[in-house]
């Protein structure tokens, strides 16, 4: 799922993912007659009962990252060693894989953070190599596998919410398409940490916990309606769909205009899980209304890189 296809488009790993200056765009009334956007355009919230965390307030995007990091270094630390080898249902990776994957990239958000030029020059590196993603994170790594691994991964994780913590909140870091700023570029980790995590519960059998902290990730998701027909050169089917959701906490998030025929209900865990293609909507009990919605939700994906197709059905799931 990260960020890109090292062979194919990687100018388009995180156009129209710059949420601030899309948002004010979309700030704009647009009037009585709707035509869809074919920007990669960011949907603001309206009428929300929680509203997204200014760009001043990177500590706790921060915060909530590390939280989501520590949590998955805890559980994995009991894992016996063979366990690593263990191939999950997201295309066929092993938990090492996994865990080898959020350590890449990691390394990204560490290295652009440092120096563009270091970043450019690792990147040119990942993409003449002609290998896959995964082949080359473990010949980069030196097939560095189990605990050596996760406690490699962690004090880099570390290091990274670290200066992050202590960054301009204004900074940009330079990456394969538009500079990012650094909220932004938090939030995508936490997206990724979260979301890749569920291979590992699935595969092990253990219910993932769940929290608040996946506000971020339902903002991600709201705003990314448009970039996901776009990003797939289709046109919007209408308006973006009402969210009416409830968070782990128990309280009501609510993101869009009011629309009974074009809504989506149902838990935030589960809208997240659909939106970063943990799971095909069809193994969840979202209620989707209309049809605007439906298409969506058949294809939603609020991660930057090429569009890529939700699980098929059935195969996304927790082993019993």
């Amino acid at each position: 799922m990260l960020l890109f296809n090292i062979r194919g488009r990687l100018a388009e790993l995180c156009k129209g993912f710059d949420y601030p200056d899309h948002a004010r765009r979309w700030a704009q009334p647009r009037g009585t007659g709707w035509k869809p956007s074919r920007e990669f355009a960011v949907v603001p919230p309206r009428q929300t009962s929680w509203q997204p965390l200014p760009m001043s307030e990177l500590r706790q995007v921060v915060a909530d990252l590390r939280a989501e990091g520590d949590e998955l270094h805890e559980f994995l630390r009991p894992l016996d060693d063979h366990d690593w080898s263990l191939r999950t249902r997201f295309k066929d990776w092993t938990i090492n894989d996994v865990i080898a994957h959020l350590y890449f990239g990691d390394h990204l958000g560490l290295t652009s953070h440092r120096s563009g030029d270091q970043f450019r020059a690792f990147m040119a590196r990942v993409q003449e190599s002609g290998l896959s993603l995964v082949e080359f994170t473990r010949r980069w790594l030196s097939d560095l596998s189990g605990p050596p691994l996760l406690q490699s991964w962690h004090e880099q994780f570390v290091t990274m919410c670290d200066l992050f913590a202590a960054s301009d909140p204004d900074q940009r870091l330079t990456w394969a398409g538009p500079s990012m700023g650094i909220r932004m570029f938090a939030t995508a980790r936490l997206m990724e940490t979260w979301a890749h995590s569920w291979a590992i519960y699935d595969r092990l059998g253990i219910a993932k916990p769940e929290t608040d902290r996946i506000r971020h990730i339902v903002a991600i998701g709201a705003r990314t309606y448009g970039w996901t027909f776009a990003n797939r050169s289709l046109a919007e089917p209408g308006p973006a769909p009402q969210l009416v959701l409830e968070a782990p906490s128990g309280a009501r998030w609510e993101w869009h205009q009011p629309q009974q025929q074009n809504c989506i209900r149902g838990t935030a865990i589960e809208f997240c899980q659909v939106v970063t293609q943990v799971r095909n909507i069809a193994d969840t009990g979202l209620e989707v209304v209309g049809e605007p919605a439906r298409a969506w939700m058949a294809i939603a994906q609020c991660f930057a890189g090429p569009p890529e197709a939700p699980p098929a059905p059935g195969t996304r799931r927790r082993e019993t």
